[in-house]
């Protein structure tokens, strides 16, 4: 009878394992799917970014700060896009191309995300960028490369 009662007491009621209480929704919606393009994405007629002028800026300090720059996005989707594509490709890229990079990282994060990934038309203002053209083509990894947040050095 003693075993009985000590049993009772921590196995768990059957009431506290209903399904019938009310679920709550996640805060947190999984990337790629419909409700977080919808909810994370910008609005078409959102104003450009403020771009902040960095007059006079020599190619190896800008290269240097987009190598900053693409690590630290603030999501870890892009910011392992945007890193991987720069180790990838920054050290090839001219001047004009550079500073079409660093046009592109003014913009929010998952505006490029999904931009790059396909599931979002860019605004006309990138719709012929050959930047995002290559970030799309990175991002679709056909070589199915195993890619991982580069070392900074």
């Amino acid at each position: 009878m003693l075993r009985l009662a000590a049993r009772r007491l921590v196995r768990p009621s059957h009431r506290a394992l209903s399904t019938t209480a009310p679920r709550r929704a996640d805060p947190w919606l999984l990337p790629n799917t419909p409700e977080h393009v919808e909810k994370t994405t910008s609005p078409a007629n959102a104003p450009r970014p403020a771009r902040l002028d960095r007059p006079g800026e020599p190619v190896e300090q800008m290269r240097a700060r987009l190598v900053y720059q693409s690590r630290k996005r603030g999501t870890l989707e892009s910011d392992l896009l945007l890193s991987t594509f720069a180790r990838e490709r920054l050290g090839g890229m001219g001047e004009g191309e550079l500073k079409e990079f660093d046009r592109l990282m003014d913009e929010p994060d998952w505006d490029i995300y999904y931009w790059a990934t396909g599931k979002k038309a860019p605004p006309a203002r990138w719709a012929e960028s050959t930047i995002l053209e290559e970030l799309r083509v990175h991002a679709k990894n056909e070589g199915k490369v195993v890619r991982r947040m580069p070392d900074l050095q």
